[in-house]
């Protein structure tokens, strides 16, 4: 038995990435909002603007500071990092690193478990 090609229209480049990415998907604010959109019986629009409208409301109360407990998932927080010495990688000379600020998520203990 001979091999068959594959068909024209299927490009190597992407059968080859998706061949090599055996890893988890990534899934967007639009897919969420479809699954409950249908969950829900909501127009998937309407469930994508209050998602997004989620998403600025967690912006905004991090940047002042606030931290957010979302029940059964977690607690997000802005932690500040000072400043330190590290080293480049490549040359091995000391830089300088300025202080930061990060978000920090700690996972809630319900979701922690149901992983």
């Amino acid at each position: 038995m001979a091999k068959q090609a594959p068909p024209k229209s299927a490009p190597k480049a992407a059968a080859g990435k998706a061949a090599a990415k055996a890893g988890p998907s990534t899934v967007t604010v639009k897919q969420i909002a479809a699954e409950l959109a249908e969950k829900h019986d909501m127009p998937k629009r309407q469930v994508e603007a209050l998602m997004n409208d989620l998403g600025e409301a967690f912006t905004t109360h991090l940047k002042k500071g606030d931290k957010i407990r979302y029940s059964g998932i977690g607690v997000l927080e802005v932690r500040s990092r000072a400043a330190r010495t590290g080293r480049n990688p490549a040359t091995g000379a000391e830089i300088q690193i300025p202080a930061s600020k990060k978000i920090a998520f700690r996972p809630a203990k319900e979701l922690k478990e149901a992983i």
